[in-house]
């Protein structure tokens, strides 16, 4: 069947895409990983690259699991006794015992009642705000929460979404009193790390603010939190921004798998009752399939890993190399966001500049994400970084040896 017409429609789309700046354009393909050596972390080899090796600097990988033989021999081990995939959904014969542990130790590890995993936090959020949320729910949105919050919410179609300013309580306190006039039930929603900044959202003060609030909505106020890159990178323990701030446990916690935990996949923690009726409602959890039950083993020894000694040690170098490359940039006289938490973002403030660093990193064979306007607001624009445990000194002396040649 001819499909001239719309094709054309659909490059003219990807066009105004390539004018904006807004399109991702190809992926690079990394073809091999060469092992840590010689003092220096891992290297990767990209297709059309030849034997070039480039410092990875743009991984959610904080503590460098997915490398880690342990896990791999976990994961095929389990491979072995249960196969390459769970072949069904969960309520079919979808679940193994695999991913039963893996839902009992994370909410443990968390200290809630229960825990599901879905195929990705992605996946959790989508299924999870949705069910949550009435015609008469008043959702309250952080302005920078990540991509899945906001298209979560337009799915759920709340009686009022209601957005504060980054950060602010004073605002996300107008907008709870204003909605108590008016609806039954309010969810507020955010990011606990966000992405493309490093900062974090002060659970403490926000949980306040819904023990302040509770009493004037006779369906209560959630709090729902995506932690996916706090857990695992956040913390003295890994336990993320809910430990950092000493909140005390969110009503609902969203988290990955594929970031830390260096597996893949996501999961939700929190009340029985709420996981309960998730299983039974949520159609990104009821309709596909989970992650392999090598997958959960791998992530139940990523548990076991972050839990114990070796996970203390893995934040600790975290921390130690977060803390040398901020500095590095405050020393080279360059712009950055205040904080601990493993994305790094060098403040460059205009896109064609940053552009052109991004380009100049990967000749000297470092790998770093650009983020210009209008994917950030004009005045934002950035190169985030991201520190792994798998990054040594030598590393980040590079990684800031090369920005320092570009003269930012």
């Amino acid at each position: 069947m001819p499909h001239d017409r719309l094709a054309t429609l659909l490059t003219a789309k990807l066009d105004e895409l390539e004018g904006a700046r807004a399109r991702k354009g190809h992926e690079r393909v990394i073809r091999a990983v060469l092992p840590a050596a010689d003092g220096k972390g891992p290297r990767f080899l990209l297709e059309g690259h030849g034997d070039k090796p480039y410092l990875r600097m743009n991984a959610n990988s904080y503590l460098g699991l997915s490398f880690k033989a342990e896990m791999i021999a976990a994961e095929e081990a389990a491979v072995r006794a249960f196969g390459t995939g769970p072949g069904a959904v969960r309520f079919i014969s979808g679940t193994w015992a695999p991913h039963v542990e893996l839902e009992k130790r994370l909410a443990a590890f968390h200290g809630r009642e229960a825990a599901m995993i879905f195929s990705s936090a992605y996946a959790t959020m989508m299924g999870l705000l949705p069910q949550l949320i009435t015609k008469e729910t008043a959702v309250i949105s952080d302005a920078l929460n990540h991509n899945c919050i906001i298209n979560a919410i337009r799915l759920a179609e709340p009686a009022e979404k209601q957005i504060y300013r980054h950060l602010e309580m004073d605002d996300l306190e107008r907008h709870l009193q204003a909605a108590s006039e008016t609806c039954r039930r309010a969810v507020i929603v955010t990011d606990g790390i966000f992405s493309m900044r490093g900062d974090h959202a002060p659970l403490d003060r926000i949980m306040e603010l819904a023990r302040a609030y509770d009493p004037q909505f006779p369906e209560n106020v959630l709090v729902v939190v995506d932690d996916s890159h706090g857990v695992g990178a956040f913390g003295m323990a890994g336990r993320g921004t809910e430990e950092y701030t000493a909140s005390g446990a969110t009503d609902l916690l969203v988290a990955t798998l594929g970031k830390a935990f260096g597996v893949n996949g996501g999961y939700v923690t929190g009340d029985r009752a709420f996981i309960d009726y998730l299983r039974e409602t949520s159609p990104f959890y009821i309709y596909s399939n989970p992650i392999t039950p090598g997958e959960a083993a791998a992530a139940l020894t990523a548990l076991d890993v972050l839990d114990g000694p070796r996970g203390a040690e893995l934040l600790a170098h975290l921390r130690r190399m977060t803390k040398l490359f901020r500095q590095g940039l405050v020393d080279l006289g360059l712009e950055t966001i205040t904080g601990e938490h493993p994305v790094v973002p060098l403040m460059v403030r205009d896109t064609p500049r940053t552009v052109k660093l991004v380009a100049h990193l990967f000749e000297c064979g470092v790998l770093a994400t650009g983020l210009g306007y209008p994917v950030v607001p004009q005045g934002d624009e950035e190169i985030r970084f991201q520190i792994s445990a798998d990054h040594m000194p030598s590393d980040i002396d590079e990684a800031l040896a090369a920005i320092h040649a570009f003269g930012v």
